[in-house]
Parts: C-alpha cells; structure tokens; sequence
C-alpha cells in the first residue's frame, strides 16, 4: 500500500522542480516546498512539515550535501535526487545520514519506489547507483569523514573547478589575489594534493560540477 507523503524539493532548476511537482502529484504526493539552496532551505523548513527531502547534489556553487544535516536534525528522511552517480559521491551522502541516492536518467517509477522505502525506514539505492557501487568495488561505509573545508575554502575550490582564475575570484569577492592564493594553499594541504589539474579533478568528483 502507497503512503502519502509531504515533500520538500531542493533543486537549483525550476524546469526540475516543475517536473517533479507534476510527478508527485501523480504519485499522490504534496509538494510542501520548493528551494534553490541551503539559505533557502533554512528559511522554509521551520515553516513547513516535510516527511522526504529531494535533494540535488549540484546547487550552482553550493552542495546539496552540506543540507543533510539541517534536514536529518528535524527528522526529514533525504534522498539524494542528482544527475551524478558515482561511488564516492555516493558514499559521502550516504556517510552523512541520506536515505537513499536516485539518479535523474532513471526512470519515474525507481523515483516513487524510492519515495515509499525511505518513507518505511529503508535505505534506497536506484539500480544505477547500486551498479556503480559494485562496478568499482565499493563498500559503503558511513564513518568516511570528508575533509573540513571553510565555506570560503568550498566557494573558491568549486570556481577554480569552473576554470575560474585568481583574478576573477578575487574580483568576485571583494579579496586579494593573493588572500585567494592562501586558500588554494590551504585546499591542498587539507587534500593532500598537488596542482591544479588534480585539485580541479576532485571537485568535479566530489561536487558533481557542470
């Protein structure tokens, strides 16, 4: 038997929200709220009542990941609802309390089975996702600790993946070059990690960015 649930859309495209809402509809579902990032997020969540949170990973230059926390502390069950499906991002939502990760090329169907498990209690793995864990030898383990950027170091890390330069971020918050030049050391101490190439390699993996 379906339940019916009050679901909270976090997703930077509005075609995607709209999409979603038609789908949920259809499902029996309500729409209680729709958001485009995590400022957004914490503005509605003490006025509604949600029971599942769609998720996307890639909210422009923020993660959808760092919403799961605010979520999971007014016990809202997260689903990861993202284009992206690889195995360590995968695991990064997982580690950090989601319910369950979909990907956007499956269909409808695996979206509200998805819905109803995690509404049970259930953890929710779409085929694809479940192919890509076993395809690269994954174990999900939940005690993987990402790396514990300032929301400064995030932003700047996330642009220079986008090929964004020194100058350009500088410019864009009012800093140095120079001041942007500390954090970029900074990323890659707390990486480990050397260059360019590689840092921007990470955030593309780690961010899903496009």
């Amino acid at each position: 038997m379906s339940v019916s649930a009050n679901i909270l859309i976090v997703d930077d495209h509005p075609a995607v929200r709209e999409g979603l809402g038609l789908l949920l509809a259809k499902g029996q579902h309500t729409v209680c709220a729709e958001v485009s990032c995590r400022d957004e997020l914490l503005t509605v969540l003490d006025s509604t009542s949600p029971n599942v949170a769609l998720v996307d990973i890639s909210l422009g230059q923020e993660s959808g990941l760092d919403c799961i926390q605010d979520l999971l502390s007014r016990d809202i069950s997260v689903l990861i609802y993202s284009m992206h499906g690889n195995a360590s991002v995968v695991k990064r939502a997982l580690g950090r309390g989601a319910h369950g990760f979909v990907t956007k090329c499956e269909s409808s169907t695996v979206l509200l089975e998805a819905i109803q498990t995690v509404l049970g209690g259930e953890i929710y793995l779409s085929p694809r996702v479940a192919a890509s864990l076993e395809a690269e030898g994954n174990q999900i383990e939940t005690s993987v600790e990402p790396p514990q950027f300032s929301e400064r170091e995030r932003e700047v890390l996330i642009l220079l993946a986008k090929g964004e330069t020194n100058a350009e971020i500088a410019a864009r918050f009012d800093v140095s070059v120079r001041t942007v030049e500390t954090y970029y050391s900074r990323i890659q101490i707390k990486l480990g990690l050397n260059g360019m190439k590689v840092l921007r390699k990470y955030a593309l993996r780690e961010y899903c960015i496009v």
